[in-house]
């Protein structure tokens, strides 16, 4: 009987951990920090070792950006901004399903998905039930348009935090490299949204006056001096991203530092806030990394790039284009996080052998954040949001939710596969 080794426990617990969370037998989180210490318990690597695989920029770059996220929806300006785009689009089914779809896609690239639907989903539910149409095209919408949106920037995408941290990418590449992208496939979207939701989004028109009072907004609920100055902190910490590269701090120093300063200058309830905060979707980063830190360290990632590298030639334009395909086909089977967090080392593992992994970076990127888009789990946004559906007694199964996600996912590839081959093909 062969014996079992560390790399043998390692692929076994990593199987395992996946297996669970795709099943959604029990909940990621539990079962990532479990995954990552057992392999700590077991031998496969020590302590110290797992904790310097935790990447604790991406951690704290979260935590800063859902301390801004929560100081801003407090002050009711979010509330506020849906009853505007309620008024502006009449009561019209599609046009209110373009408009939250932009909304949703704004703040993904300026905040992150995941903070966006939670804040967008309450408003769509609540608007569905005052216009009297379905919630689940406006939901799924919402969560299409995340990703999307989330897709142009460092910060609007998990996945994208993880390779910007692992890769030295700051705002600005992303901006450059993953932007246009993201714009064109928003649009073709909204316009593809018309036939997909075609038939959900039938309803008889509504008067101006009935439009007026279906986006009505109680103006004492908005606390201007709140939302004035949270949002100029938010204005001054997506400045500090684009210049954190020449004055050589990370994107985490800036986030941070901008949760500081709008604690500090709007003085709201510390703890409250730190409530709103998705800790156990930061825990759950912790046990992935120290999971993949598994594999890393007892070689299977080496090997891993080795077949990679024999299926392409090393060729990296063949390489990146594998890569695109790959990770957007396992990010429809499991969220893209976990992936992405998987795939980081393998690229790295490419570049020691002397491969040029600038495009296989981009289309890591583009890859696991439209492929995400496919199927329920493909993405946290989408994990969120059919999480409060559910509790809302609206639940969004695999199948509905594949529907109409996996033309989006197609549809968005297309482009991706387009923009890299313009790039680094043809010029």
């Amino acid at each position: 009987m062969p014996e079992i080794g560390p790399a043998q426990i390692a692929v076994v617990v990593f199987v395992a951990a996946y297996t669970l969370v795709i099943g959604d037998m029990v909940h990621r989180t539990i079962v990532a920090l479990f995954a990552g210490f057992l392999i700590v318990a077991l031998g496969v690597i020590d302590q110290h070792t797992a904790l310097s695989h935790v990447d604790f920029n991406v951690i704290f770059l979260l935590i800063g950006m859902m301390v801004i996220a929560s100081v801003i929806g407090r002050s009711g300006f979010f509330l506020w901004l849906a009853a505007l785009t309620v008024r502006a689009t009449r009561g019209d089914p599609y046009r209110l399903l373009v408009a939250l779809s932009i909304v949703t896609a704004v703040l993904s690239a300026v905040l992150d998905n995941v903070t966006a639907v939670v804040l967008l989903a309450p408003i769509a539910f609540s608007v569905a039930e005052r216009r009297g149409i379905p919630p689940l095209p406006l939901l799924i919408s919402i969560v299409l348009a995340s990703n999307i949106g989330g897709t142009a920037t460092l910060i609007g995408d998990p996945p994208n935090i993880i390779i910007g941290s692992a890769f030295d990418k700051d705002f600005v590449a992303f901006l450059l490299h993953t932007g246009p992208a993201a714009l064109v496939s928003l649009v073709l979207y909204l316009g593809l949204a018309r036939w997909l939701f075609r038939r959900e989004l039938r309803a008889p028109a509504l008067s101006v006056a009935e439009a007026r009072a279906l986006g009505a907004f109680d103006r004492s609920t908005l606390d201007r001096r709140l939302a004035g100055r949270s949002l100029a902190v938010l204005g001054v910490t997506l400045l500090g991203f684009l210049l954190a590269r020449p004055l050589g701090l990370e994107a985490a120093t800036v986030a941070l530092l901008g949760a500081s300063v709008v604690l500090l200058i709007t003085r709201v309830d510390v703890h409250k806030v730190l409530g709103d905060v998705e800790w156990p979707t930061l825990l759950f980063f912790v046990g992935l990394f120290v999971l993949v830190g598994g594999l890393v360290e007892t070689g299977v990632i080496a090997r891993m790039a080795e077949a990679t590298l024999g299926l392409t030639g090393g060729d990296p334009r063949a390489t990146a284009f594998v890569v695109l395909w790959l990770s957007a086909l396992l990010s429809a089977v499991v969220d893209n996080i976990p992936y992405t967090a998987t795939m980081v080392p393998l690229i790295q593992e490419l570049a020691r052998h002397g491969v040029n992994i600038e495009p296989s970076i981009w289309a890591l990127a583009l890859g696991a954040d439209f492929g995400g888009n496919a199927t329920l789990v493909g993405a946290s946004a989408n994990v969120v949001v059919a999480s409060m559906s559910e509790a809302r007694g609206q639940p969004i199964s695999f199948g509905q939710f594949f529907k109409y996600g996996l033309p989006v996912a197609l549809m968005t590839m297309l482009v991706a596969s387009l923009e890299l081959f313009i790039r680094y093909v043809v010029l």
